[in-house]
């Protein structure tokens, strides 16, 4: 491989894919282009640490600040990649800055998104995602008591837990019949609804919303079933979309995300993707998915670079996350969906148990609650089993 590479986007993935092409000997130029101003930095403590003010922004930096002269990269900031000329393998910046390539590597993550319902232009109503995001909602939750958070997932949950420490007055609006229902079973969503419960924070479940009410700043939420909860201000937390529009429009072909082969590739010759913003084919589940994970980051960013460099591999990874929420730690290895059984080993009651998700005698995912060794053993256990031909024998089973 010759030539220069371009990557678009300065987060983990375009950080770990640029660090891996000078540890392989890629010797030519790296440029990565980033539409923050930031240099590639940690997002999950963003709702965490960050939020809570225990650590500074330069804390968060994946590198330090001699990194990217010493290693020969061209770090970009501030700037947005707003067109692909495939044919001609240019990509034009919002600064007017043109770039060559011989290789690209998309790495452009995702978004928030936000709910279309009457309202969401009001000042007050906040998202997180970025360094800039939490420095606005931290300002404005000097004045604040009552927040209305949409979305039971991590982000909302997570989030929740800091304000309610922080002696404010959250409320989680899950349109879902109970909490974490995308990514976690009944059993863990009980033990997360009764611990935020517990923590002050208020769960509303099965609850649409209507709309978000006020003059020119949010005053409340309007629910579905006519009910107005105040907010003083508002955290739209329902998951990320995919930012694959600057793929689409360079013909690489995109569905809920920018879709690439085992070894990272895209439908266009030597553009390459990997991060948030891919969806990928894994043998293992026997599906295409797209992961938003620091894992999925990190190890498919490798891959993409080893692809770029001549060395392709497949990429099929056990996935894994994590979540902190008070002073409980959840962590997940898999992919529960579509399980037919469970298995529950410890107390969630004591606070520390996990469970085990079952597609017949094949493990497919593993939650942990303040239990590492149990996380440890599941995870090696689904890297051991393999891919869709695994299987194991679940112990004892309690029909769902």
């Amino acid at each position: 491989m010759g030539g220069p590479v371009v990557i678009i986007g300065a987060g983990q993935a375009g950080q770990k894919a640029a660090e891996t092409l000078r540890k392989l000997g890629f010797g030519d130029e790296i440029v990565m282009v980033g539409a923050e101003r930031h240099p590639p930095y940690q997002r999950p403590p963003l709702s965490k640490k960050f939020l809570k003010g225990e650590i500074a922004s330069e804390q968060l930096w994946l590198q330090g600040a001699d990194f990217f002269e010493t290693q020969g990269i061209r770090l970009i900031t501030g700037a947005e990649a707003r067109h692909i000329d495939a044919a001609a393998r240019r990509v034009a910046l919002s600064d007017g800055t043109e770039l060559s390539y011989a290789k690209l590597l998309l790495a452009t993550g995702c978004r928030p998104r936000v709910l279309p319902i009457p309202g969401a232009h009001l000042a007050g109503i906040h998202v997180l995602r970025t360094i800039d995001d939490v420095s606005a909602l931290s300002a404005a939750l000097v004045e604040a008591r009552n927040v209305a958070i949409i979305g039971g997932g991590y982000v909302g949950l997570e989030v929740a837990a800091v304000l309610a420490s922080l002696g404010k007055h959250p409320t989680v609006i899950e349109a879902q019949d109970r909490l974490l229902k995308r990514v976690a079973g009944p059993d863990v969503s009980q033990y997360f609804t009764d611990l935020h419960r517990n923590g002050g924070v208020e769960i509303l479940l099965g609850t649409s919303v209507a709309g978000l009410v006020g003059e020119t700043k949010i005053e409340g939420v309007a629910l579905g079933d006519g009910r107005l909860v105040p907010a003083d201000l508002a955290l739209m937390a329902v998951g990320g979309a995919a930012c694959a529009e600057i793929a689409a429009g360079a013909g690489v072909a995109c569905q809920d995300g920018i879709l690439v082969d085992a070894t990272c590739a895209t439908s266009v010759p030597d553009i390459y993707a990997a991060g948030d913003c891919t969806r990928f084919p894994s043998a293992r589940y026997g599906r295409q998915i797209r992961l938003e994970s620091v894992q999925n980051a990190n190890d498919q960013a490798k891959a993409a670079a080893m692809a770029m460099a001549g060395q392709p591999v497949a990429y099929d990874p056990v996935p894994w996350f994590w979540s902190d929420q008070f002073d409980t730690k959840l962590q997940i290895a898999g992919l529960s969906q579509d399980y037919d059984r469970v298995t529950v080993d410890g107390d969630p009651a004591k606070g520390s148990f996990s469970v085990c998700y079952w597609q017949g005698d094949k493990l497919i995912a593993v939650d942990a609650i303040n239990d590492p060794r149990a996380y440890m053993r599941g995870r090696r256990q689904l890297e051991e089993q393999g891919g869709a031909q695994g299987a194991s024998r679940p112990p004892r089973q309690r029909r769902q």
